[in-house]
């Protein structure tokens, strides 16, 4: 005779076994949301709508908006993934590198993903670096650290900021945008020009190390401005 345990046991089972595929369609269909995103931000810039990446997805709008209520909620969701890898891809880079050498590397590595997809990896800098940003800390816990250990190495000087590497990546990100189509390699000659003034070497510099509050406002506005379009 069956007991009252073994009937639940079988009338739970189709149901657990229901919400688990649910639940792993809805974790697929996400990924593939911010799949769509990223080759259609790549493509036609992150002005591309969303309704693209919906059809390119395989998805409906309902589906799309139950993940990302908005455009917004979901560049900022990429922004976390890419800024995630491209953490991951630097600090790899870096960690092949003499002592010292570290950082060269990882803005090297930077810019080279950047300019391979400059379509959507140009959003990692449009908001400000700050050390409570959930999606932006592991990047630039890194740079701290490669910043500090090229101090002690004696690779960079010692008046150099985090600003002023965050100055140096959006620079890089404008040199892209406005010669990827023409002079592709521009951003690399610039880069070099900018490392070389890192060096101890260098001449003195005649301005003070640019306070962040400076930077902070004229950056969030911009970044705002790019979200609302």
């Amino acid at each position: 005779m069956r007991s009252s345990n073994d009937t639940m046991t079988d009338t739970a089972g189709p149901e657990s076994t229901r919400s688990r595929t649910l639940r792993r369609d809805a974790v697929l269909n996400r990924q593939r949301l911010l799949q769509a995103a990223r080759e259609v931000y790549a493509e036609q810039g992150h002005d591309a709508g969303v309704d693209e990446i919906a059809r390119r997805a395989g998805v409906g709008m309902g589906t799309l908006y139950r993940n990302f209520p908005t455009k917004n909620d979901l560049l900022r969701t990429l922004r976390q993934d890419l800024l995630a890898d491209v953490s991951r891809q630097a600090a790899a880079v870096a960690a092949e590198q003499p002592p010292g050498d570290g950082l060269e590397a990882c803005l090297w590595c930077v810019g080279t993903e950047m300019q391979a997809h400059h379509g959507y990896l140009t959003l990692l800098w449009e908001a400000f670096p700050r050390a409570e940003d959930p999606d932006r800390s592991e990047f630039w816990q890194l740079v701290h650290r490669l910043l500090d250990e090229a101090k002690d190495a004696g690779r960079i000087r010692d008046d150099l900021t985090v600003t002023d590497v965050f100055l140096t990546l959006l620079s890089i990100r404008a040199l892209i945008d406005d010669t990827t189509s023409q002079a592709p390699g521009m951003w690399r000659r610039h880069l070099s020009v900018v490392l070389a003034g890192f060096r101890p070497t260098a001449a003195e510099l005649e301005y003070p190390p640019t306070d962040d509050s400076l930077v902070e406002p004229d950056v969030r506005q911009r970044s705002h401005r790019g979200e609302s379009r």
